[in-house]
């Protein structure tokens, strides 16, 4: 809580879900965001993330200019909030060590295993669980690809699409 100079009037910071909202003395304003936030950005990352390969948790929040923030790149994708739904390819993530951990995150145990594998990704049953060879089927994002997701993140109104269809990507 701060508190300003004018008399005991005080402004509490709430974070919530997605927006910043200031609560001054019983109302609420909202602040205009600069970029977008670290939810929208892994939205778009992960859904740059080809079929047939996998990212990891520290390689999305690094290229959402997050890093160390593999355990916020988790629960975005637990809990939906990730973009727009549905554009987020959440089985297409795995841990640092290829291993499959997002099973509380799928109707089933082994959904995200027969996503994969539907896709090409050869999956494998080891004693810390179903794994994939990281070095095979890991996406090996270019600074291009990098440089183009930074531009997109400080400015909404570019389009990463754009660039596709004109085939400078």
């Amino acid at each position: 809580m701060i508190q300003t100079n004018r008399g005991k009037k005080t402004i509490e910071k709430l974070h919530q879900k997605r927006y910043n909202v200031i609560k001054i003395v019983g109302r609420y304003k909202s602040v205009k965001k600069e970029n977008m936030d670290i939810y929208e950005r892994i939205g778009i990352v992960c859904g740059r993330i080809p079929e047939g390969k996998v990212a990891t948790y520290g390689q999305i929040a690094l290229l959402c200019k997050k890093p160390g923030n593999s355990r916020q790149v988790g629960y975005a994708l637990k809990h939906g909030l990730a973009g727009e739904s549905g554009k987020a390819a959440a089985h297409r993530v795995v841990n640092s060590k290829g291993i499959l951990s997002g099973a509380a995150s799928f109707e089933t145990f082994d959904r995200q295993k027969l996503l994969l594998e539907q896709e090409g990704v050869e999956v494998v049953w080891t004693a810390k669980g179903w794994q994939v060879d990281i070095k095979k089927f890991g996406w090996k994002n270019t600074l291009a690809e990098a440089l183009i997701l930074e531009k997109s993140f400080e400015n909404p109104d570019f389009s990463v699409d754009n660039i596709e269809e004109s085939g400078k990507m």
